[in-house]
């Protein structure tokens, strides 16, 4: 098999390891990694909002991305159709929320997590109370869940059909689902 061949798609809400296992998995498997938030917060920072930081989401001026985001669907049509060009090429572990549904081919995994776990994540991660963080994660959760299902008509947390491997992290260090996954993958593909 040839590393042009692989593609893994890593889904999940936000806070339940995609990021993570994503960069493990590229590093491991010797191949490229991409993130559909990643490119997202680039068209934010060429829109001319400030993205520094860890938290950069979970801010005010993410939050008010989100809102753009939800007036106008172009931005994630636009990395949505990037991240697609990518999977046909192959040679690729993308994280994004929606490839799964929308690439016929691949390995894909969705992580899950309690929600208390996820919003301990996010607290650790970016240095907020766990109150602020679950309700954070309550708002987000749910808007990024309404604007997939206004433009792409998918049912995120609920639709598992497109998946390999629906593994609950919520208990698991990174190792862990990285141990996991990695031993799926490579069967998967033959490695």
């Amino acid at each position: 098999m040839h590393k042009k061949d692989i593609v893994v798609v890593v889904s999940g809400l936000a806070a339940s390891g995609k990021s993570t296992l994503s960069r493990l998995l590229a590093e491991r498997l010797g191949v490229e990694r991409y993130s559909g938030g990643e490119a997202l917060k680039s068209i934010a920072k060429r829109k001319g909002f400030d993205t520094s930081g860890n938290r950069w989401w979970e801010s005010e001026a993410g939050m008010q991305f989100l809102a753009l985001r939800e007036r106008d669907e172009s931005f994630d049509r636009m990395v949505d159709e990037e991240l697609l060009r990518l999977a046909r090429r192959g040679g690729v572990v993308i994280d994004s929320w929606v490839l799964p549904w929308l690439f016929d081919s691949g390995f894909k995994v969705w992580l899950k997590a309690d929600r208390e776990v996820r919003a301990e994540r996010l607290a650790k991660r970016a240095g907020l109370s766990l109150e602020t963080a679950r309700r954070i994660l309550e708002e987000r959760d749910a808007r990024n869940v309404e604007l997939y299902r206004r433009l792409y008509g998918l049912k995120l947390g609920e639709d598992f059909t497109p998946f390999h491997l629906i593994l609950d992290t919520s208990r698991l260090s990174s190792e862990e689902v990285f141990d996991i996954v990695y031993l799926a993958v490579r069967h998967y593909f033959d490695l």
